[in-house]
């Protein structure tokens, strides 16, 4: 990876469809590789690294959660998720991974057949404040000095979670059928985890704001104008959130050679409903739609625009799921995890009266991937 000091200046977002090389991407297998490489991007500038899946990894259940049981680098922990089955239906159930919990509709989930596992993220690494660098099971594994930032290590143990559930019929889960949310910056390691494991169907941030579905370019611009948003330069000084070395870019957020639309897009193809709150300035209410929005454009060239979402909307109190997001929600879970809905995905949709200033962010082109 280029070093610091030699980074370009980008203004714009960077362009999800060039090549580290140069090259542009001109098909579907090419997204494969280019998806790699922002993940790689990622990783070595701001998340650290996520450790390869070569854990020993076995789970246990009692019907009402499940032990996992991890064993890597010379050492081992054990971990528990807890883990509400739906009212009615028949299992193997899908089921929704909450980050920390989830603040969705989780009455609502359970009318439609879908489980509720809660990952207890905080056991696998702290986010106390910025002195809690190092601190948890994940740590515990693979050393207090590992590169992996908070959400990163958070990522790792969805990943074991979801191998345990794999080898664990007595739990009742169907693997091939997760989701995964969470909300405020549990929604941002949510989006981190959804993005570096393939075996998630369905990825919810939920009012994720910096770090999680905003850009950091565009918060910095929103903070320009006067408005109270949190910065890159603000949030690597609040929590461990990301890899120690990510403060380098404080100050220069331009210098990064991607930024969270592109992080968005690491879930493509599979599926991204983004839930936002118009009210939460802090978040960069503009930043986040503009983000999403623009990260649409990889669902755009991969023709399945239906896959990726964004709903934002105002009027209640930060996490508390309002009855006005209910019928997108219902048609994400519907078509992706519990597989026979009908209801609109195509969705792109704020009431704050945001426009996406494209000429300012935007100076690529979306091909039509083949």
């Amino acid at each position: 990876m280029t070093s610091y000091n030699q980074l370009p200046t980008i203004n714009g977002l960077p362009d999800p469809f060039r090549s580290m090389n140069g090259n542009y991407i001109n098909s579907r297998d090419d997204w494969t590789c280019r998806r790699a490489e922002i993940s790689a991007q990622a990783q070595h500038y701001e998340l650290g690294e996520k450790p390869a899946p070569s854990a020993n990894v076995s789970g246990s259940s009692n019907g009402q959660s499940i032990t996992v049981n991890v064993q890597d680098n010379g050492g081992s922990i054990s971990f528990t998720a807890n883990i509400t089955l739906p009212n009615g239906g028949q299992g193997p159930y899908p089921a929704m991974i909450g980050m920390g919990g989830s603040s969705l509709n989780n009455s609502g989930l359970s009318n439609q057949g879908v489980a509720v596992i809660t990952f207890p993220n905080n056991d696998i690494a702290a986010q106390a404040n910025g002195n809690s660098r190092g601190q948890g099971k994940f740590y515990d594994l693979y050393g207090s000095n590992h590169s992996a930032g908070a959400m990163t290590a958070w990522a790792w143990g969805v990943s074991r979670l979801i191998d345990a559930l794999e080898q664990t019929p007595g739990a009742n889960i169907d693997t091939s059928r997760l989701g995964l949310t969470g909300c405020s910056r549990n929604g941002k390691g949510a989006l981190i985890a959804g993005a570096l494991d393939e075996r998630i169907a369905l990825t919810i941030p939920q009012e994720s704001g910096s770090g999680g579905s905003a850009a950091w370019r565009v918060s910095d611009a929103q903070q320009n104008a006067g408005q109270n948003v949190q910065t890159l330069s603000q949030i690597v000084t609040e929590n461990v959130w990301f890899r120690s070395s990510f403060s380098e870019f404080s100050n220069t957020a331009t210098r990064l050679p991607f930024d969270h639309h592109e992080v968005l897009g690491l879930v493509a193809p599979r599926a991204l409903l983004v839930l936002e709150n118009t009210d939460q300035e802090w978040l960069g209410n503009q930043s986040t739609y503009t983000a999403a929005v623009v990260a649409r454009e990889i669902w755009e060239a991969l023709g399945i625009t239906d896959h990726m979402g964004v709903s934002q909307l105002g009027g209640y109190s930060h996490c508390q799921f309002p009855s006005s997001q209910q019928s997108v929600l219902d048609a994400f879970v519907g078509r992706f995890l519990v597989g026979n809905g009908s209801g609109n995905t195509n969705v792109m949709r704020t009431d704050g009266n945001f426009s996406v200033d494209f000429n300012r962010w935007v100076d690529w082109e979306t091909p039509a991937l083949q």
